[in-house]
């Protein structure tokens, strides 16, 4: 009689065991454009090429644990909470062996990474602006920034500025011209500002008129 695999008998070890790893899309607004975080890989495996910060997951590790450690000791970046975004099992995915991806994604303000940008093998690319790069990232990069950017421009249609990429107070056209930056289009004035104001609080101030007329000031409502 066949004995089926999911037999009481059965080991945990008689099944095959993918590697896992925590890969995370760190994305930031540089110049009206959505950027993403890039390491140079120190690795043997795609030496000097750049990749999102990512690590295998260790025994008896988290995978938040993961993503921090990661971040911390590949980027420079700490005090940040990422996200879990998706899991990426193709399995072809990884030139290196069967490897499922859990993706993450953090959303940082351009002057948070100033420190880790001053490191050689950390930049920002522009997902819009270099395809060429981000197409060719290995490990099925690609496949995560895409994703990342995509819950990003979800999230920002309905909340004015949830990644708090803006220091405030800010006038509606600093957050019309983030917006635009994130959606990758130009968005009507006016159905945004009708849009955005009841979501926003008034500070009662005005701006001091450097960018044209003074404009009043804002800061994000609660969520």
């Amino acid at each position: 009689m066949k004995v089926s695999k999911n037999s009481p008998g059965t080991s945990l070890l008689d099944y095959p065991r993918p590697s896992v790893a925590a890969d995370t899309a760190v994305l930031t607004v540089a110049e009206g454009s959505v950027c993403v975080l890039l390491v140079q890989r120190q690795e043997a495996d795609q030496h000097g090429k750049w990749a999102l910060p990512g690590t295998f997951l260790r025994e008896r590790e988290t995978l938040a644990d993961a993503v921090l450690r990661c971040l911390r000791e590949k980027a420079g970046i700490s005090g940040r909470v990422p996200r879990q975004l998706q899991v990426f099992d193709e399995p072809g995915r990884d030139d290196r062996g069967w490897v499922l991806s859990v993706a993450h994604v953090v959303v940082v303000p351009l002057a948070a990474l100033e420190e880790a940008l001053k490191s050689d093998g950390v930049r920002l690319a522009s997902v819009a602006g270099e395809p060429e790069l981000i197409a060719g990232l290995p490990y099925g990069h690609a496949d995560i920034v895409a994703k990342a950017v995509e819950w990003l421009q979800a999230a920002y249609k309905e909340v004015p500025d949830p990644g708090k990429l803006l220091d405030e107070p800010f006038t509606l056209r600093d957050l019309r011209e983030l917006h635009e930056a994130v959606a990758g289009a130009t968005l009507m004035r006016d159905t945004f500002r009708r849009f955005m104001e009841p979501k926003l609080k008034g500070t009662g101030q005005m701006s001091d008129g450097t960018r044209g007329r003074p404009s009043r000031l804002w800061v994000r409502g609660k969520a």
